[in-house]
């Protein structure tokens, strides 16, 4: 196979950090390689560099055997470098036309020629084997249509490379499969592709090479994925071999009042009858395929949406939630939402500023003035508790690693005091070293009498640190059981419950 991209003793540094060090890297036509490594070992600035984001402080990046520097991400894609971001880069009022051909829009007397945008986007469609109207806006696609669409949009400039970063993180299993066939339809047509995810299974599934990125050095430099065991990788993403934690079982008193209850409650969304009950210090997950419903009815649960019927309770007495702002300041709960860059923190903010915003009222000094010196005082102490790498609390959020992003988003809810906290998919994006410290965290934080609502699509992670698993199917609950922390029993059960589409109790 021939070599298209070759990095060459990479390096790039910022003030503090020096985030490559001679990092190596070569692909080849026709071939998928995974790169792989914690959050903070450098891979979304390597991701940078090829898409010319970044520049390289040393090194090379060679195209097709021919030494190159990309000083923004379109000389990158001419040069056939294309990128699918984790966070979707498409305009949602837009047709998937328009999308896809919306960095180089034919031109005909110079004004856009529709049917020629129309036919350059059905061919990309067709080359990846996509049944999709070139003529559909995108807000009306699913999310795994619009991952597909993002792939289709990247090829349309004749990409010799094409980067994946996290392309399943919001997808389901069977999306994720159609995923997979368009990857090897790729890779047949001589694609080189770059696959990152933190899903092993899925790296073993597909590709073929592998590179893995330690504290910003390579320390597996593409090398044949046949010749190492999921455990060997792990190793060489940490450092060590990670030992598996052992089961841990909590003691729920389930005897007393519900702190948090609904009753027979339906949504605008299409929620019908749901009823739960959530105990002091309980971790309840909520369980389901992507579309199931789950983090639309804790978003009507919280005044996002309306609440058609049925009662919402906290400690027996019903209430009314208006929005998520009175949630918090009149029955102290809080929500992390899945969304993180966009909706659970201020990327341009410090941390400082995104762990006390929940509180600015408690600390405000003379004339309405946040005391800083307080703010970072308490700010600290939860940098501290959750074990967030910072360099300073004055550091951007935006600087940080996911795992890091996501326990800011934590902290400062735990910052207002909250009785019960809603964690929508805590762990997306994040590698396996801190998702099982964040699964801890979790843990700890209801052994402390916090009450925990766990929406999550990774069932593993589920069994893990729930104490109960309700399960999800088209708005409605279709099973609840008790987590025995035995996987294959509990999988088995909830994929059975899923299926049948009707209530089931694991005994």
């Amino acid at each position: 196979m021939v070599d298209v991209l070759t990095v060459k003793n990479v390096s790039k540094g910022f003030p503090g950090v020096k985030a490559l060090q001679g990092v190596n890297l070569t692909m080849r036509a026709g071939e998928v390689q995974a790169l792989l490594g914690e959050n903070g070992a450098g891979k979304s600035t390597l991701i940078k560099i090829l898409t010319g984001v970044y520049q390289a402080d040393e090194g090379e990046l060679l195209v097709g055997g021919e030494a190159v520097t990309f000083f923004s991400p379109l000389e990158a894609a001419k040069a056939g470098i294309g990128v699918v971001h984790q966070e979707r880069n498409l305009i949602p009022y837009f047709t998937v036309a328009e999308n896809i051909v919306l960095q180089d829009q034919p031109r005909r007397f110079g004004v856009i020629d529709e049917r020629k945008r129309r036919e350059l986007a059905q061919k990309a469609l067709d080359a990846l084997g996509l049944a999709i109207d070139p003529m559909e806006l995108v807000q009306n696609l699913s999310v795994a249509q619009m991952q597909l669409v993002e792939i289709a949009k990247a090829l349309v400039t004749e990409t010799r490379v094409l980067l994946l970063d996290e392309p399943t993180a919001s997808i389901s299993g069977a999306e994720a499969k159609k995923l997979f066939d368009v990857v090897r339809k790729l890779k047949e047509q001589g694609t080189a592709v770059l696959f990152v995810s933190h899903k092993l299974e899925e790296v073993f599934e597909v590709c073929d090479t592998v590179t893995v990125l330690r504290d910003g050095e390579s320390v597996i430099e593409s090398e044949p994925l046949s010749k190492y065991s999921q455990s060997d990788i792990v190793t060489g993403m940490v450092g060590r071999e990670l030992a598996a934690r052992e089961r841990r079982f909590r003691e729920v008193d389930r005897t007393g009042t519900p702190i948090f209850e609904l009753r027979d409650v339906s949504t605008s969304l299409g929620h019908k009858d749901i009823s739960l009950k959530l105990y002091k210090g309980e971790v309840l997950g909520f369980y389901g395929l992507v579309g199931a419903g789950r983090s639309e009815l804790m978003r009507s649960v919280l005044g996002l949406h309306p609440v058609l019927s049925g009662d919402i309770l906290l400690r027996g007495q019903p209430i009314k939630i208006r929005d998520v702002r009175d949630a918090l300041h009149k029955y102290r709960i809080g929500y992390v939402t899945e969304n993180r860059k966009e909706e659970g923190l201020f990327l341009d903010f410090t941390i400082n500023r995104n762990i006390a915003v929940t509180i600015w009222k408690r600390i405000q000094g003379f004339l309405g003035r946040v005391r800083g010196e307080q703010e970072t005082d308490l700010t600290t102490q939860y940098v501290d508790k959750l074990g967030i790498k910072v360099s300073s609390v004055l550091q951007l959020a935006g600087n940080l690693s996911g795992g890091n992003q996501q326990k800011v988003s934590l902290a400062k809810w735990l910052a207002a005091n909250t009785e019960i906290i809603i964690i929508d998919e805590p762990t997306v994006g994040i590698d396996v070293r801190t998702k099982a410290s964040f699964h801890e965290l979790i843990m700890n934080l209801a052994d402390e009498g916090i009450s925990v609502l766990l929406i999550s699509s990774d069932l593993p992670e589920m069994v893990s640190i729930a104490d109960r698993v309700m399960v999800m199917r088209d708005y409605r609950f279709v099973g609840e059981f008790d987590n025995s922390k035995e996987y294959v029993e509990m999988s088995t059960g909830v994929m059975e419950a899923i299926q049948a589409g009707k209530a089931s109790l694991l005994k």
